[in-house]
């Protein structure tokens, strides 16, 4: 069996209703139109979507986590917060940290 034949939950109604705001207010497309200017054209790692990585933020506000592992690892544990990322069962949840801890 694939993950993609199994049951789906509904998805937590507070998410759910806030994916809906978002969506109709395009903030996908407004947040990547204003943070177009500060992504590099050749440089780093492939980034997360800035609607994703705000919906993660909104999520560490909401659910009281102040830390990207806690987010990360909080929506590994919810069916529910992986549809609000539109993040799948085979997907790993990722933040690309803002201020990345400087090596040495």
């Amino acid at each position: 069996m694939t993950h993609s034949e199994l049951a789906t939950a509904p998805g937590h109604p507070f998410y759910k209703h806030l994916n809906e705001l978002l969506d109709q207010e395009t903030f996908d497309e407004f947040s990547e139109k204003e943070c177009a200017p500060f992504y590099a054209d050749k440089n780093g790692r492939p980034s997360l979507t800035p609607g994703t990585y705000f919906r993660s933020l909104l999520i560490g506000y909401f659910e009281g986590i102040d830390s990207e592992r806690g987010i990360v690892w909080r929506v590994a544990d919810s069916l529910g917060l992986r549809q609000f990322l539109q993040i799948g069962l085979d997907e790993t949840p990722r933040i690309i940290r803002a201020f990345p801890e400087r090596d040495g």
